[in-house]
C-alpha cells in the first residue's frame, strides 16, 4: 500500500519557515499566508510530513504572491510522520491518520473560509493530501482541485470528481504509476462537463514537487514547473 517512495527525502521541519504565520482556521493550527482580505483562497493539504515542511510553505508563499489567501492546515494534530521513530512505521502511523479523517477535518476549514467572505476556494493535495482533495472535489466544497503525485487514489475516486481538476504525476511513481494516471485521464475525458489537465513529468519520482533537494538545479526546475502548472490552474478556475 505504501512503500519507501512515500517516505523518501524527508524534509527538515521548521515551524518558523515561510513569510506567513500560524493561526487557527476551522479549529486547526494552520500556516496562513497572503492577504486575509482576498476573496479567493487556496487550501494546501500536505503529505505525511505535515505543514511545517519548508518547501511546502515556500510554495504557499508563491501562491499567495499571486493574490490568493493560502491556508495549510495541520491535519496531523502536531504528529507528522517521523521516519526516525522505529516504533511507528508508516503503516502504523497511517492507521492514526487516515485520509477519510482528513476529509472530515477539511470541512470546517472550508466553512471557516466561506464564513469570512471567501467566494471561491481551490485545493491542492500532495501524496497523502491528494486523497483528501479528491474527496473535497465536489461543488459544495471547492471550485478547483490539483492532485500532485497522489497516494491511495482509485479510479472510483476520480469518477466522483465534479470540479475542474489537474493531476500532476511522476514517471517514477509506485503509488500512482503513469498507467494508473492515464486511467484517471480516461475517466475524466469521458466527463466533458469537468475540465481536466493530466500531465506526467519525466525523470522525476513520487514527491518531487515538495520533497526536492534545493541544491539540485534539475530537481528545483521540475518542481517549479509543477508549481507553475498548479498556479495556472487555480488562476483559471478560482476567480
Amino acid at each position: 500500500m505504501s512503500g519507501p517512495q512515500c517516505c523518501a527525502n524527508p524534509p527538515t521541519l521548521n515551524p518558523a519557515s515561510g513569510a506567513g504565520h500560524v493561526e487557527k482556521v476551522g479549529g486547526f493550527n494552520s500556516y496562513v499566508t497572503g492577504s486575509p482580505d482576498s476573496k479567493l483562497a487556496i487550501l494546501l493539504i500536505s503529505d505525511i510530513y505535515g505543514y511545517e515542511a519548508p518547501n511546502l510553505r515556500k510554495l504557499a508563499d508563491k501562491i499567495a504572491a499571486a493574490g490568493f489567501y493560502v491556508v495549510v492546515p495541520d491535519f496531523f494534530y502536531g504528529d507528522p510522520y517521523s521516519p526516525d521513530n522505529a516504533e511507528r512505521p508508516i503503516q502504523v502511523w497511517l492507521k492514526d491518520h487516515e485520509a477519510d479523517k482528513g476529509f472530515e477535518d477539511a470541512k470546517p476549514v472550508v466553512q471557516a473560509l466561506k464564513s469570512k467572505g471567501v467566494t471561491a476556494i481551490g485545493a491542492a493535495g500532495f501524496c497523502w493530501g491528494a486523497k483528501v482533495v479528491v474527496q473535497l472535489a465536489k461543488r459544495e466544497f471547492i471550485q478547483a482541485a490539483v492532485l500532485l503525485h497522489p497516494s491511495f487514489i482509485t479510479v472510483d475516486d476520480i469518477k466522483g470528481v465534479e470540479v475542474p481538476i489537474a493531476i500532476l504525476g511522476a514517471e517514477i511513481d509506485h503509488l500512482s504509476p503513469p498507467a494508473l494516471v492515464k486511467q484517471f485521464e480516461e475517466v475524466l475525458t469521458a466527463k466533458p462537463e469537468v475540465d481536466c489537465h493530466v500531465k506526467i513529468f519525466p525523470k522525476v519520482a513520487h514527491g518531487w514537487t515538495v520533497r526536492y533537494n534545493v541544491e539540485d538545479a534539475n530537481a528545483v526546475k521540475a518542481a517549479e514547473e509543477a508549481h507553475g502548472n498548479l498556479l495556472d490552474w487555480f488562476t483559471k478556475h478560482v476567480k
